[in-house]
């Protein structure tokens, strides 16, 4: 639906306009771009194509910026057009394209900005894959939140996208959580363990993990031996906690496609198939690598490991694949792990992972770039840490986990959708504050309060209008064949010229893996409607409901119920549903 990209639309007319012309053979026009401008009164698009081909032309940018503002001035659309500083081409919008915007948004509803730019291109990200030794907490809720509200972008803008989740159950931190369970469960039955050794989990809830084995096994395990009840007790605690994960999960709204673990990947003999892939295309070798840089290592001695010629493919160093001992070096698994899913047929992957990961994507890529024999691809998206205040103080624990601030804690304080849309309020190599009172806090100030207020209060404009005019038929099929023409104000255009960017930000933020570029969105859309609300109250002509002017109001309420349909749809992608009123 890339019809409804006005700016794309634009766009493709010029590079056709100039693509005609006598000089553009050999020319190439990729770069030439028609976007908004910085500064809207310079006008309602610009183009760089003067900047961009001016040097291919052999043309000076002013003067051929002059000819490309006399190509777009030839459009029926374009009121305006004129060159800007170095070569810069801005032009205005006849008012009645903008008008037809306002149809399109109403005749389109939530699905106004789909795009088809993914070309259904196949995609897998990869996000949460918190390991099974805990509940959900805050600091896995934004890595959460993001995946997830970045794989609904990506599906908005046309990509086929596949939501994975991927846990370690294979590492010592599982046996640790068996080992705490049968502690715990000893506990169940009557047994005074005292106080929990360090080095195992001191959460309470794995307390409940206990009181479930009790009442499958009864005091099955109580006598037996450590080598007969790790194994067992290990399955048993990692599928009790993965329900767990995924009633949390279920709380925020989010469900994966798939699910993947690393003891699968270890058993089934993909580390082995694809150390053989690496193999077989002579890209291991015995060796040794120097010291690490930056560290006095003057006991250092060169030990010969087995290798992985990664530096062929751009990596600083080559990466040991196996341990002095022989055993699988700690980032096997993990290549292993993209091996399988490019054996699955994923070309394209994003993984979300915490900025305490920062480097993994170098690691990693060297094998990509061989598994999928230069096809695929992965993209690491980093979140930094989220840090929580309550009452002006950072809050660090939890009664009932003993370390930890639980997902369902903060939902049960705030609710789901709050904390959806508060998570995306920065991006995500930025560290993000989640303060319990701000938001909940009924203020402009509180990002999540003021865009809901905006589609509050778009739906109060039309319980109004029905008071108003009780046997007025007002329904998005009328509005849609309203004659918008009174829409002329500097007000009105203003956020239909807000509005009709929905389309071109899907598109842009899905290319760039940005997906809080929506909330910054919603929330330029919502200052821009509580403004005009403001304005209303005292200027009678730019109301929504003016009785006696019904053209204008139905004009108007066409305008209203396109902006609560884009931030729908904005909030829609995030995963949070629009409120109709606000309560005290």
């Amino acid at each position: 639906m890339e019809q409804q990209n006005i700016f794309l639309l634009f766009q493709d007319y010029l590079k056709t306009e100039l693509q005609a012309q006598d000089w553009a053979d050999g020319i190439d026009f990729s770069k030439v771009v028609v976007e908004p401008p910085r500064d809207l009164s310079h006008g309602d698009m610009a183009t760089n194509a003067a900047l961009v081909l001016n040097k291919q032309v052999g043309r000076n940018p002013r003067e051929l910026g002059e000819e490309i503002a006399e190509i777009l001035q030839k459009h029926t659309d374009v009121e305006k057009a004129e060159v800007a500083g170095p070569g810069f081409v801005n032009f205005r919008l006849v008012s009645g394209k903008w008008h037809k915007i306002i149809k399109q948004i109403i005749s389109y509803g939530t699905a106004y900005g789909d795009s088809v730019s993914g070309e259904k291109k196949i995609v897998n990200i990869e996000y949460v894959s918190a390991n099974p030794t805990g509940p959900m907490h805050v600091g896995h809720t934004r890595g959460a939140i993001l995946g997830d509200t970045l794989a609904n972008l990506l599906t908005k803008a046309g990509f086929d996208v596949t939501r994975e989740y991927y846990f370690n159950d294979a590492g010592t931190q599982v046996d640790v959580l068996a080992r705490t369970v049968h502690l715990r469960y000893l506990e169940a039955l009557g047994v005074d363990i005292g106080e929990i050794p360090d080095g195992l989990y001191p959460g309470e809830y794995l307390k409940d993990v206990a009181l479930a084995l009790v009442e499958r096994d009864g005091d099955k395990w109580q006598a037996k031996s450590e080598t007969e009840w790790l194994a067992p007790l290990r399955d048993f605690s990692v599928k009790y906690m993965m329900d767990m994960i995924q009633e949390d999960l279920d709380l925020i709204g989010i469900q994966h496609d798939v699910f993947t673990n690393e003891r699968d990947i270890v058993e089934n003999g993909t580390l082995e198939k694809a150390f053989k892939v690496l193999e077989d295309l002579d890209l291991i070798y015995t060796g040794t690598l120097p010291p690490p840089k930056g560290k006095e290592m003057e006991d250092w001695t060169p030990v010969p490991l087995t290798l992985f010629r990664s530096t062929k493919f751009g990596d600083q160093t080559d990466r040991p694949l196996k341990k002095r001992d022989g055993t699988w070096a700690y980032i096997m698994p993990d290549i292993a792990y993209h091996y399988d899913k490019i054996s699955r047929g994923f070309e394209w992957m994003i993984d979300v992972l915490g900025k305490d990961h920062s480097g993994y994507a170098e690691r990693i890529d060297p094998t990509i770039a061989v598994f999928g024999k230069g096809k695929a691809k992965l993209d690491v998206v980093y979140n930094a840490i989220v840090k929580v205040y309550k009452d002006g103080e950072a809050v660090k624990f939890s009664k009932r986990s003993g370390n930890i601030i639980t997902l369902r804690e903060m939902v049960a304080e705030v609710g789901a959708d709050a904390i959806r849309f508060f998570m995306m309020t920065r991006t995500p190599d930025s560290e993000l504050e989640f303060d319990f009172n701000k938001v909940v806090e009924k203020s402009k100030d509180n990002p999540v309060f003021y865009v809901q207020y905006a589609h509050a209060r778009c739906c109060s404009v039309f319980r109004n209008a029905e008071e108003m005019w009780p046997d007025m038929d007002i329904s998005n099929a009328v509005l849609a064949d309203v004659d918008m023409s009174s829409l002329d104000s500097i007000d009105d255009l203003e956020i239909i010229r807000l509005l009709a960017g929905w389309p071109r930000l899907v598109r842009s933020a899905a290319e760039a893996h940005e997906a809080h570029r929506v909330v910054f969105y919603l929330q330029e859309v919502a200052a821009a409607f509580h403004s005009f609300w403001t304005k209303g109250r005292g200027d009678a002509s730019l109301r929504f409901l003016i009785e006696d002017n019904i053209p204008l109001s139905m004009a108007r309420l066409a305008l209203v119920r396109s902006v609560a349909l884009v931030i729908s749809s904005g909030l829609e992608v995030m995963g949070v549903k629009p409120v109709e009123e606000m309560h005290a």
